[in-house]
């Protein structure tokens, strides 16, 4: 049985839908806390945009592209979401978009325990820190604030064009990266991590400026936390009874990716973007971080279950190919069992 301190998720990670108006200040709420990092998505087409309070929320990266960093003021904060303008790739009218919400601790501060310095804003409760740091192009550490060792860690450079997001994740090890922005396999050299682990203090860059460009460098590192998070792997099996995983929570949030294989999108799926058609605790809808694409899935072949302790894999295809190594990304709607309190009710899947 998976306890967990956690007793609400949802102070820490949060999904938020909303309907644009094509309106400045259109005020966005229910996320439940003042957001630290927030990653939009036009459900319909576009661009995917991230902003976070230490690069400042009037700039934004996209983790579909290689691009450098966009300053305008689309994007503010309020104590219970935040409040976009009426630019379309925020709030094109009559848009679908969704807001995939993390709350780490406003714009952070200094962090000297790496050679590189950095500023960190850090949830140490959930595990989640937001780095900043200027890169030296030579292999060195960064203080990332956690306290505990993270399971992944995804850099971008910020204003060096043409640099790839760069994904560290335990599961894989540190001989590599898996670029988030692209449907490549999983890329082996050492110029990423050293292959080096990282411990609960830092992490290693080398040389390579996806994550140690000298033009400014922004990290988001995660850990495990029991009945929040998880971060690990599985086989794929190629059919529509694929695989379950344990995560000891009813999940909020899914993301994967193979890494055998070449040409396969990273896919999102999450708890408020559904149509059941009448099967329980199917999640149909996914989008692909590495892509501008509108949200995809079917009822016929597209689909995995969300359910009280994990995920089951329901399809073949891009994230259930046959002896493929897939990694993944999980936050929790409900733990298992919270240890806290009086709340000691087990999960249902719905």
């Amino acid at each position: 049985m998976a306890y967990s301190s956690i007793v609400k998720p949802g102070d820490h990670f949060n999904t938020v839908l909303y309907t644009g108006n094509g309106s400045n200040n259109h005020t966005i709420t229910g996320v439940g806390f003042d957001t630290d990092l927030a990653w939009i998505k036009n459900r319909g087409g576009d661009d995917h945009r991230l902003f976070d309070k230490v690069r400042g929320v009037n700039k934004f990266l996209k983790s579909n592209t290689n691009g450098t960093e966009t300053t305008d003021a689309i994007f503010t904060t309020n104590a219970d979401g935040y409040v976009v303008t009426d630019a379309g790739e925020v709030n094109a009218n009559n848009g679908n978009f969704v807001g995939w919400n993390w709350k780490a601790n406003g714009a952070g501060s200094a962090n000297t325990d790496g050679s590189i310095n950095s500023t960190v804003s850090v949830n140490s409760t959930a595990g989640f820190s937001i780095v900043g740091y200027t890169g030296t192009g030579s292999n060195g550490t960064v203080g990332h604030g956690l306290g505990v060792t993270p399971k992944v860690i995804i850099t971008k450079a910020r204003t060096n064009s043409g640099r790839f997001w760069g994904v560290y994740h335990a599961s894989k090890g540190n001989t590599g990266s898996q670029p988030l922005n692209d449907t490549q396999a999983f890329d082996v050299s050492a110029t990423y991590w050293q292959n080096t682990n990282p411990t609960s203090s830092v992490f290693s860059v080398g040389s390579n400026g996806d994550t140690n460009s000298s033009s400014g460098m922004i990290a988001y590192c995660f850990a495990d936390k029991p009945g929040y998070s998880k971060f690990g792997s599985y086989k794929g099996n190629g059919n529509a009874d694929g695989n379950f995983v344990y995560l000891g929570f009813k999940p909020a949030f899914v993301i994967a990716k193979n890494t055998t294989s070449s040409g396969y999108s990273w896919e999102l799926f999450d708890n408020k973007r559904n149509t059941y058609d009448g099967l329980a605790n199917v999640i149909q809808r996914r989008l692909y971080p590495d892509s501008s694409a509108a949200e995809g899935g079917s009822a016929a072949t597209d689909y995995i279950d969300f359910l009280s302790n994990g995920f089951k894999i329901r399809r073949n295809g891009d994230s259930n190919e046959n002896n493929s190594t897939y990694i993944y990304m999980a936050f929790a709607e409900q733990p298992l069992v919270a240890n806290s309190g009086t709340d000691g009710v087990p999960a249902t899947a719905r």
